[in-house]
């Protein structure tokens, strides 16, 4: 149902009984009703406000909001006139907007504050590393008690973490996996059927899908999915003081929160690995069986001998690197959150951003390490 039209909002000159020129204002100062006066009417209002010994009558006034308060302020040079008849109500508003601070220019950057962000932010990504390897040498600790005290070992939380981040996650990476294999099969076809070299589509496939695009699309996928979700419960947590109060019961938190995610990731990630890689082959064979008339039989047969079996270890490998990165980037976060809803959503955030960024920092050192592995002869 559409709104009511409303009167602008109204002013007029006059000579008063005690012979003062006033002006008397009218009806709803609101930011409609300024609006629906329209420019012109500002115009004709700045001038007429400017006028020595004016009186202003705002006693007709039917309403008053931020907008015709803060327009008025304004035309009064930020200080009620000499002369003014208004209602107590509407006086209390300019009384706030008295007590607000005038806000100068923006000041200008200089280089000294630029060198405090530079070292500020130096000292912000110290504090992360500091406590990134805390986390990281307490889950060395947990996992040397645990081979001392295998009752200890929470079998149930790790058994959780694998079908949530394993299991769950299956149907979404194989979806995804299958479009990437047909998207670079149709792609490298088409580049293939111009030089004649129809058989390589197998090498491009094995090689791309197998040893890269395997692994490292199955670890974003991850980190946007599981690492959130991970941050997310770490920093409900900690909002909800679940933490503390598992402390103050002398639970270990690492080893019951953040060791039993490290694991599971750690294990389900080589196995989405293999799955997501065999969905996107079995994708990129269906595309290359209708692009370029390649049998499946022929894919089945060429792909071992293009692509040596090292490939697919350094793709696991891979995986489970991923995994562990993922996993405690995620926890490094969640344990991070302030109690408030706001340190919430900007952990989770920082956590996937961090963990897609580590990932790709990890494939781009196995990619120098193993170049010289895995290649055909």
């Amino acid at each position: 149902m559409p709104d009511a039209p409303m009167n602008p909002a109204g002013f007029a000159l006059r000579r008063a009984d005690d012979a003062v020129e006033e002006i008397v204002l009218d009806g709803p100062w609101v930011l409609r009703a300024i609006i629906a006066a329209g420019h012109d009417w500002q115009v004709r209002l700045r001038e007429v406000a400017v006028r020595p010994g004016l009186r202003w009558n705002c006693l007709g006034l039917e309403a008053l909001d931020s907008a015709g308060a803060v327009l008025l302020w304004q035309l009064w040079g930020r200080r009620l006139p000499a002369s003014l008849l208004i209602a107590p109500e509407y006086r209390e508003i300019f009384a706030r907007l008295d007590r607000l601070p005038v806000q100068g220019g923006a000041r200008r950057q200089t280089l000294s504050d630029g060198l405090v962000m530079f070292g500020l932010a130096i000292l912000a990504l110290l504090g992360h590393l500091r406590d990134f390897i805390v986390l990281l040498g307490q889950l060395m600790l947990d996992t040397l008690h645990l081979l001392r005290h295998p009752g200890d070992l929470p079998r149930r939380e790790i058994s959780a973490n694998i079908y949530k981040t394993g299991v769950r996650a299956m149907p979404v990476t194989a979806l995804v996996g299958f479009l990437i294999g047909v998207v670079l099969s149709y792609l490298s076809a088409l580049q293939l059927r111009q030089l004649g070299a129809d058989m390589f589509i197998v090498n491009i496939l094995g090689f791309g899908i197998i040893r890269e695009l395997g692994p490292l699309l199955v670890a974003v996928l991850v980190a946007g999915r599981s690492g959130s979700a991970m941050t997310a419960q770490l920093g409900v947590m900690r909002v909800t003081e679940e933490i503390d109060a598992l402390v103050a019961l002398g639970v270990p938190r690492n080893l019951r929160l953040v060791f039993p995610k490290v694991v599971a990731l750690a294990i389900t990630l080589p196995l989405l690995v293999i799955w997501t890689s065999g969905i996107a082959l079995l994708g990129g064979m269906v595309a290359a069986n209708v692009q370029l008339d390649i049998g499946y039989g022929f894919f089945f047969d060429a792909l071992p001998k293009a692509v040596p079996v090292a490939n697919l270890w350094i793709g696991l490998i891979k995986g489970f690197a991923f995994g562990v990165a993922i996993a405690l980037v995620a926890c490094h976060f969640g344990l991070r959150v302030q109690p408030n809803t706001e340190s919430l959503s900007f952990n989770t955030t920082a956590s996937v951003v961090s963990a897609i960024t580590l990932v790709i920092l990890i494939d781009a050192i196995f990619a120098i390490i193993t170049r010289n592995i895995g290649m055909p002869l």
